[in-house]
């Protein structure tokens, strides 16, 4: 990219371990340093305020996701993987596919999964709070969502093991040529493997998810050819975030115990408790787009064929639009507009099931546990994309 005009600059490296492992220092100075900064490091344009984040994520046409939503340019480079048919493309390609996932996870759907994702969370729930000491990573949010997700989508039995090391490959990819992406592709094979046979017609249970993307198949509105790719874009959005997704929520209400009061005391609270962890500790920290044309952002020209990085976990904090208590965990709070998710045509498509997971899962343990604390320190798991825990040790006492 190049430019005649003076862009503030920040030499940080956002996908350095400092950054990665706490992004909000640099989130602040991001914001306070304007609407558009540019990255020399990496030669990019960013932003990382919510106005001009948001503006970017539901102007497709001007910030495409075609040209891959990670620091490669699709096309200039080609891509580790078949580009997603959902996160990387834009219409009408786009238009097609998202049309059938949306009819595939529909609100009667998602309903349909309701009392099942409930009685997997009561059990789990039951037998945590028993323990009363455990690892909200490891024992509950790498749990939970791989016990109900893989059944609601028809996978095998045998071999989800593979799930969460395909996810940290397809994060990680986005990201520059640094050790987290080189070593989750370095041991991507087994795990690619499986992903891409278990996304057949063949490989699939006759109910599910992944038999209702190939039953548009047989209705004629997509080809053989997308259908396992489809369903490999489910399982990648599926996954991990809501993994993420889960931890960092269990992560905020120990941080935070008279929210953990207040949730206990109200587990209808659970869904907006999930919203503002989605906001305070957002799982998706950052999406890349690309310029199709010369583009104005609050007074800054942008040069057609730029790579435009998109903080979204500081969007999620800009005190310009959540105002001053931004940096506050508030699960009373309305965190509507949060683009954790994203925003725009590429939202997220399995979001209500995230939702609903994450409303099961953390409403049987609120209404089983009167607290929760640490009961050790949080261990970061670095990612290039996604921000989370590898491990979160607490106790929680019976109520």
């Amino acid at each position: 990219m190049t430019t005649a005009q003076t862009v503030p600059a920040l030499g940080d490296d956002p996908f350095g371990t400092e950054v990665l492992t706490d992004p909000y220092p640099f989130h602040s100075r991001l914001r306070e340093a304007g609407p558009v900064v540019h990255l020399p490091r990496y030669d990019l344009m960013a932003m990382g305020r919510y106005a001009e984040v948001r503006a970017s994520l539901t102007d497709w046409s001007t910030f495409v996701s075609g040209r891959g939503v990670g620091l490669a340019d699709f096309a200039r480079e080609t891509p580790w993987r078949p580009p997603s048919l959902l996160l990387e493309a834009d219409p009408p390609d786009h238009t097609v596919v998202r049309t059938v996932m949306n009819d595939v996870i529909s609100p009667r759907a998602v309903r349909a999964m309701r009392a099942t994702f409930a009685a997997a969370a009561d059990e789990l729930a039951d037998a945590l709070v028993a323990r009363g000491r455990f690892d909200a990573v490891t024992d509950l949010a790498e749990v939970y969502p791989l016990r109900v997700f893989p059944d609601a989508v028809g996978l095998p039995a045998d071999g989800r093991e593979h799930l969460l090391p395909y996810g940290a490959v397809a994060f990680n990819s986005f990201g520059p040529p640094n050790k987290l992406r080189t070593d989750a592709l370095a041991g991507a094979a087994a795990a690619h493997e499986w992903v891409l046979a278990n996304c057949e017609r063949e490989a699939l249970a006759p109910r599910g998810l992944g038999a209702d993307i190939w039953a548009a198949v047989d209705r004629g509105e997509i080809t053989g050819e997308q259908a396992p790719v489809l369903v490999r874009s489910l399982l990648t959005a599926g996954v991990d975030t809501t993994v993420y997704g889960l931890a960092n929520s269990v992560y905020a209400l120990a941080r935070h115990p008279e929210q953990w009061a207040a949730l206990h005391a109200d587990p209808k609270l659970t869904k907006f408790a999930f919203d503002e962890a989605l906001r305070w500790e957002s799982p998706v920290q950052t999406f890349f787009r690309t310029t199709t044309t010369d583009t104005e952002v609050a007074g800054t020209t942008i040069p057609k064929d730029t790579k435009v990085l998109l903080f979204l976990g500081s969007a999620n904090r800009d005190t310009r639009h959540w105002g001053d208590d931004a940096e506050t965990f508030d699960i009373r709070r309305s965190a509507a507009g949060h683009v954790a998710f994203g925003m725009g045509i590429h939202q997220c498509v399995g979001q209500a099931i995230a939702r609903l997971e994450a409303e099961a899962m953390l409403g049987a343990l609120a209404r089983r546990a009167v607290r929760i604390e640490f009961d050790g320190d949080p261990v970061p798991k670095l990612n290039n994309t996604l921000k989370g825990w590898a491990s979160i040790p607490v106790r929680v006492t019976a109520g």
